[in-house]
Parts: structure tokens; sequence; C-alpha cells
């Protein structure tokens, strides 16, 4: 196998809980996005650009829909003749069965046999589940102008937001991290870490090995092994980023994130134009736009039928809107059926769903109550009761 400078591991095996019924069946990374995207899609994209030649890609959790959509991926397959993309899920080493993933450090630990083949002597760490560009090597220049031992990418997040995230204080000359706590309870710092991260291989392969050891472990990054290089006295240095960037943790998250496409100025595709984000191809028929139908800025994906109205919000490839219907602020993705007469406001509609004729599904103010709506669930009131306590719709304060 050829040395390489740098290789990329993509974390994308977390459950996603707070997604609720959006990764219930399903992997938060293979989520639906933007009308025809998966949410891995600017990760993995943003490495394509950037240069990187070889890609880990680390599953755990429900991941049959995402290797299926990396399967269908061929813009990949082309581009180098070196690495390419490789699925990395769990294994057993030995009788005692599956070694699961336990941790984000733990899941590159199990790896190092996959990193080691490369020889490579920087290691760039990505999560699997934001919404953003970023061009990696310039990230890995700023590693190697400073002599870091690690470098992570930060971002100011809102202070309301800021208990969900790594926080961390700087030096404001020289961007050397002189502090990191995981999500405190009560933030001194609004600076989070984007889970971003690069590390010298050498070094981050000695701390892997050494946490392995310790009697107690989350085996974690953010828990772990950073505060651990900090107390060590090692040269941590942040690299800011001033873009566009969504964590799409939360529902809410998500549902922003997919409206904030449809203003120009928070636009990601408008963005960068050239920075192009890549996704799998899927065979569909156009548009087809009824002369009843109305829609006012809004994203409709190809292989949509609309008949109804559809005002600020997101329709995925394959969604079907009866007449009468109102979709307003809504995200609807992958081949949902909308009845007649139906009403959905300030919600989210899972993949493959089946709202009935006459059915209401609204919330009057998002911010306290977003409806939301599992994947091929059918919202039918003449077989059950569908109030948002149950597992066909959530109500998500």
């Amino acid at each position: 196998m050829k040395k390489q400078k740098w290789i990329a591991l993509l974390l994308a095996g977390g459950k996603g809980t707070r997604l609720n019924l959006l990764t219930k069946t399903l992997v938060k990374p293979a989520v639906p996005f933007g009308g025809k995207y998966r949410i891995i899609d600017f990760a993995l994209s943003n490495c394509r650009n950037s240069g990187i030649e070889s890609v880990g890609i680390l599953t755990q959790y429900r991941p049959y829909e995402l290797h299926a959509h990396l399967g269908r991926c061929s813009y990949w397959d082309n581009y180098n003749r070196y690495g390419g993309l490789t699925i990395l899920p769990p294994y057993s080493r030995n009788d005692s069965g599956v070694e699961w993933y336990e941790g984000t450090a733990h899941a590159v630990f199990q790896n190092i046999e996959f990193i080691e083949q490369y020889e490579p002597d920087h290691v760039l760490v990505v999560s699997g589940d934001q919404i953003y560009k970023m061009d990696y090597s310039l990230m890995l220049e700023q590693h190697l102008e400073t002599h870091a031992d690690c470098t992570i990418s930060v971002v100011e997040v809102p202070w309301a937001e800021a208990t969900r995230f790594g926080l961390m204080k700087i030096d404001s000359k020289t961007f050397q991290i002189t502090s990191f706590e995981e999500k405190p309870k009560n933030p001194t710092s609004n600076l989070a870490s984007m889970g971003i991260y690069i590390f010298n291989w050498p070094i981050l392969k000695e701390y892997l090995l050494r946490e392995e050891r310790k009697e107690f472990s989350h085996r974690d990054f953010g828990k772990d092994i950073i505060p651990s290089m900090l107390y060590d006295g090692l040269q941590l240095y942040a690299y800011c980023f001033d873009k566009y960037w969504k964590d799409v943790g939360t529902v809410h998250s998500y549902w922003k994130a997919n409206l904030d496409l449809l203003t120009g100025e928070k636009n990601i595709f408008l963005q960068d134009p050239e920075w192009k984000i890549h996704t799998a191809y899927y065979n569909e028929p156009p548009l087809y736009f009824d002369e009843r139908a109305k829609m006012h800025q809004s994203i409709v994906s190809e292989g949509c039928e609309i008949y109804g109205t559809v005002e600020n919000s997101v329709l995925f490839s394959g969604v079907k809107v009866g007449k009468g219907s109102r979709i307003i602020n809504a995200v609807i993705l992958p081949q949902t059926i909308i009845g007649e007469n139906v009403w959905i406001e300030n919600a989210v509609v899972g993949s493959q769903a089946k709202i009935m004729d006459g059915v209401i599904i609204v919330s009057k103010n998002a911010d306290a109550h977003l409806m939301v709506v599992g994947h091929k669930e059918i919202v039918d009131p003449a077989i059950q009761d569908f109030t948002g306590t149950n597992k066909v719709i959530s109500v998500v304060s």
C-alpha cells in the first residue's frame, strides 16, 4: 500500500437519538437532507474536494441504508487508485464476539491496523453528521505551520446552545488552546469544537493505546483524549471556521438547516459553487406541477407530484401532495404520500410515510413545539389516535 501524507476517518455510527423518530430506524448520517442529499455527503465531499485519497467510514448503528447509499456513490470510484472509500464496521477480534465501538476514540483504536497500512503522517477525524463546506487542506496547512500535535476546528455557537458542545478557550494571538470542557452545564465560552480533528498519527496512536489500558474511560475524544493531551502539555491549536456550519444533532436544528436553504444568504449550495457536494444518483422522473398547484419559496425535488399548495418548505424526491392540501414550513422526506385536504405546518415528515385525507399536523409555534412523523408511518384518523403522544407522531419541544 502506498504511503500517504494523511488519511481521513469519518465517524458515522452514532444513534442520533435527539433526532427523535427520524433515527428510530436510520443512522443519523444517512438521514436525507436538502431535497436530494444525505447528511454524510457533506463530510464525504469535503474529503474528496480536499484531495484526501483514502477515507475509512466507521459505521455501527442501523447501517444498512447508509451502506446502500455509499455503494451508489460512484463519483468516488474513479477518483484515485490508492484507497478510496472503505467501510469499517465493528468486528470480532477473537472468540468473544463482536467488539462494538464504545466511543469515538475506541472506534478509531479498533481500526489501528487499517490506518497503519497507509503509514500516514497525519490522521483527520471528522463527524459524519454536520452541514458545512470546508477545505481540510487549509486546516492541515495551519497544523503544519504551528507544529501542532493536534488541531481542532472550532466555531462560535449561540450561548443558548453551548451546552451541546465541547467548549474551549484559546490564546487570541496564537490560537493555541488553553482549556477544554466537554458539554459543560455552565459554559464560560461559546467557542465550540466542530468534532473535526487533525492529529499527528504517532502521537494519536500512543494516546489511543494508553486510553485502552485505563481501568475506566469513556473512550471518547472530547471526554478523554483531548483533556489528556492538554494536561500533558501537548501543542493543541484551534482552526477557526467562519462560514456556514450546522450541527444537526436535534430535530429543531435539522428542520432549521433545511429551511435555511430557502434563504439565498444561508443556502450552502449557493456558497462556493465550485465546491460541489456530491451524492448518489437516483433515477427519478421529472417534477410534475399541476395547474391547480401553488408554490412559494420552496425546494421541490425530482419525482414529486404537486396538486396542492407548498409554502416555505423542502420536499424530497417522490413526494406527492394531493388536491387541497397545504404544506407550510415543513420538511417532507422522500417517497411520502400526502392525501387530499391535508394541512401540515411546522413539521418534519419521515420517508415513505402516508398521510391520509383530511389529516391536520400543525404546530403554531415551531420554536416551542415541532411536529415529527416517523419513517414509513401511516397517519389515518380512521384507524388510530394521532395526538402526538404515540410512536407515529412526536411533538418535540
